[in-house]
């Protein structure tokens, strides 16, 4: 009954939003996911102006615009922050906001690289009071559980490999201006969708993988930024990784973004009984017993998962729930391999 109080009084409390950063995500999906969910306000936003910052205020009936993030992480009428900013401020911001006593949510990628990525889970354990989170990869969440049984149920036989393909368009163009996905300053070594197609394996099989070979090429060395200057580009624009888990399953993963044909993005799981495809851009699996015919399979309602960050986000701060997608000790074992994969691209160039 004390608990059941606890729990209504902690529902009743209003929890204050402050948003660091305002792009594509955090409109589409933060702002609409916080506003959904009774007694949260957000209560200021701080974009890269203060002229974008009362775009969205005005918007999305935000009360207050603030000058800069810092502006944010100080004000005393902000519970949490949520973080929308490319990957070069996550680590700085994450780590003020923690030390002012915010919760934090901050946008995928957790970081520039594995050094920002541990200053900040150590940030999250020296207040393990606040809730610290990184908005998941959530391409797979629909099929993720389904997934995960039939593997740790071995219908599929021990794990051969596993094989994933993402090939887009986007760096086609030589004479398109650079990204910030293609800034080293900005993204740092994230490279195309490697990390959050990687943060999804890992719910399947939460094995850590051994790199065994990268090969990769930036087919574009150099791109006008918007201000007209050059810059020369440092991420790959296709990538190519091998790696082995403990167990021996192998994997095998290729990212391009100069697929000049139709687009693919698919994951295929072998095992020595059958295998599992995944057709990630409709969400649909389908299982092919050793040489037989594939077959969609029926994913259960009660596996199936949605968009439910903003939600996971609040009930974590109201109830002490401990974050499952995804919590910073998982973020770094994505960034692990992420910098991993650079370090043996750099030193094979």
């Amino acid at each position: 009954m004390a608990w059941e109080l606890s729990r209504r009084e902690l529902m009743s409390e209003l929890l204050r939003i402050g948003l660091i950063g305002a792009g594509t995500n955090t409109r589409q999906r933060h702002i609409p996911g916080f506003r959904a969910i009774e007694n949260v306000e957000i209560v200021t936003v701080a974009n890269r102006s203060p002229e974008s910052s009362q775009q969205v205020a005005d918007q999305f009936a935000i009360p207050h615009i603030s000058q800069n993030w810092q502006e944010v992480v100080n004000d005393p009428t902000v519970d949490a922050i949520c973080i929308g900013t490319w990957p070069y401020l996550h680590a700085e911001i994450t780590c003020a906001a923690l030390a002012a006593g915010k919760h934090v949510l901050t946008e995928a990628r957790m970081a520039r690289d594995l050094t920002e990525a541990k200053r900040m889970l150590s940030a999250s354990q020296a207040r393990p009071e606040l809730v610290a989170q990184v908005v998941p990869s959530p391409m797979t969440l629909k099929v993720d559980a389904t997934i995960g049984r039939k593997i740790a149920k071995g219908q599929l036989g021990s794990v051969r490999e596993i094989c994933v393909t993402h090939t887009t368009s986007a760096y086609v163009d030589a004479s398109a201006p650079l990204t910030w996905r293609q800034d080293i300053e900005l993204s740092g070594h994230n490279t195309l969708s490697m990390g959050i197609y990687y943060e999804a394996v890992l719910r399947w099989m939460d094995e850590d993988v051994k790199i065994d070979h990268v090969a990769a090429a930036i087919n574009t060395p150099q791109r006008n930024r918007s201000d007209g200057s050059i810059a020369n580009v440092e991420i790959p624009d296709s990538i190519t990784v091998l790696g082995s888990y403990p167990s021996g399953t192998r994997l095998v993963m290729h990212l391009s973004g100069v697929e000049s044909g139709p687009s693919r993005n698919e994951v295929r799981i072998n095992g020595y009984l059958g295998g599992l495809r995944l057709d990630v851009g409709k969400v649909e699996l389908y299982w092919c017993p050793a040489g037989g015919t594939e077959v969609p399979v029926d994913i259960p309602v009660v596996e199936q998962s949605d968009w439910r960050v903003e939600a996971d986000f609040v009930d974590s701060i109201r109830s002490g729930a401990s974050v499952r997608l995804t919590d910073f000790p998982t973020g770094v074992r994505t960034m692990k391999f992420t910098d991993e994969v650079w370090h043996a691209w750099s030193t094979s160039r």
